[in-house]
């Protein structure tokens, strides 16, 4: 039976998914081999007006922004989508011959030998990447591996398939880079035939495609799920704390490895926080109502979602907005929802919800705050918790636990081009152009 390929506005089915055969897919990569090694052989220098080049056409082809809103039912986030991405590939052109510098050599303990080292780029990359934000995920890792020399095969998700034949009119001849439509099958083959994969998506699937690298012996680099939270401590303006994590929690309707899926509030200023964002959180409308909460892309998370909400409300929590999926037109939403009265039995703190869902819980201080949000996360299987940064506060603070990972912010993660690095069963790995290229050593020795 085919998949489907659905409208997130509608709950149609558009078509039927087109996976590549596996033949043709093992073609595709024999193809970007056979290139990959005059692309490594430019140089950085060489590689940098190439990737230029290819996101200036990014940034202003309107086919790839319509399928993008076709794809996911949203119109602004897929506007910055596509600028993030081009902005995103000029800058690891332009930073790629200084990151790719070889390091200084040193001596070595025996005397006379002197070891110096250099980034050697895998020939083949492989990424296989999520529909919350098809453009933007489909090359996060890409990017970064076609500025280091390598070549790449990416396997979008089935969910979004549709922004990948505009894309791929839009890569210059000279560049290394496949895009492919396919389901699972398609993943699990693709694995087999690069030398490093890359993996955004569920815990589930990550083991999955963990274990297949093992098999293969090749790198796996993963960003799996998460439980962000945020905390607020008695000195923050909760005014601006509010409207940050309100935005934090419900962009992209929620459907973000980085939003904000639980809330600790210093207990002082818990009920004064709670007003302000329940008041702002009624104000937020669906895009259908004008307003910036989308429609949930994909088929099953409306049930995930759901799930979530009906647990924690069976074991007391109130429902202040939001609370269910409502459906318009065949699409399924959520309003921003905001939930109190909330603990660590419930999957709503402890689970990914991957929704506009905000359970704050009161907190006796910060350390029982930073307790709470390295622990919630961490039962069996033990996924890692990922922590964002903390609302602007008077208060000292507090440290960063042991197997959490601490974000200072999205924007400075991507201005910095920092690694995206997880804990536990949250990610292995990192997104930045180390991920893309492997150490070699070399010692000289002299007479």
């Amino acid at each position: 039976m085919s998949t489907p390929v659905l409208d997130p506005l509608t709950g149609r089915i558009e078509r039927p998914l087109r996976p590549v055969p596996p033949d043709r897919l093992a073609g595709i990569a024999a193809g970007l081999r056979a290139r990959a090694a005059g692309w490594a052989a430019a140089g950085p220098a060489g590689r940098g007006p190439v990737l230029a080049r290819f996101a200036a056409a990014l940034a202003r082809d309107e086919d790839l922004l319509a399928a993008l809103v076709a794809d996911t039912g949203r119109v602004a986030e897929s506007v910055l989508e596509r600028r993030i991405v081009a902005e995103a590939i000029e800058r690891w052109a332009r930073r790629a011959p200084a990151l790719l510098a070889p390091p200084a050599g040193f001596a070595a303990e025996l005397p006379g030998v002197h070891v110096a080292g250099d980034a050697v780029p895998y020939e083949l990359v492989g990424a296989i990447t999520p529909w919350n934000f098809p453009l933007l995920l489909g090359l996060l890792d890409a990017a970064p591996a076609l500025a280091a020399g390598c070549a790449v095969l990416v396997k979008p998700s089935e969910v979004t398939p549709r922004f990948i034949e505009p894309l791929t009119r839009l890569v210059p001849g000279e560049l290394p880079l496949a895009v492919v439509e396919g389901g699972p099958a398609t993943g699990a083959a693709l694995v087999g035939l690069v030398d490093a994969v890359v993996f955004t998506g569920s815990v589930a699937t990550g083991r999955l495609v963990a274990e297949a690298a093992a098999r293969a012996f090749v790198p796996a680099h993963l960003e799996l799920g998460g439980k962000d939270p945020a905390i607020v401590l008695a000195g923050a303006d909760l005014d601006r704390a509010s409207s940050a994590i309100l935005w934090g929690g419900t962009a992209n309707a929620g459907q973000s490895c980085q939003s904000i899926e639980r809330v600790y509030v210093a207990r002082e200023v818990h009920d004064a926080f709670l007003a302000l964002l329940v008041a702002k959180a009624e104000r937020t409308r669906l895009t259908r109502e004008g307003g910036p909460i989308g429609p949930i892309v994909a088929p099953d998370q409306p049930g995930v979602i759901a799930a979530h909400l009906a647990d924690a409300l069976a074991r007391g929590a109130v429902a202040h907005t939001g609370g269910t999926i409502e459906r318009h037109g065949g699409g399924r939403w959520c309003r921003p929802t905001v939930l109190s009265g909330v603990d660590h039995s419930m999957l709503v703190m402890t689970e990914e919800t991957f929704g506009p869902v905000l359970p704050v819980m009161a907190v006796d201080g910060p350390d029982e705050a930073v307790a709470r949000a390295a622990r919630a996360w961490a039962r069996p299987p033990s996924p890692g918790s990922c922590a964002a940064g903390r609302s602007s506060s008077t208060d000292p603070p507090p440290p960063t636990p042991g197997g959490t990972r601490r974000r200072s912010s999205r924007w400075d993660c991507a201005r910095r081009c920092r690694c995206w690095p997880g804990t536990r069963a949250s990610g292995r790995g990192n997104t930045s152009i180390s991920a893309a290229t492997a150490p070699c050593s070399t010692g000289t020795a002299s007479t």
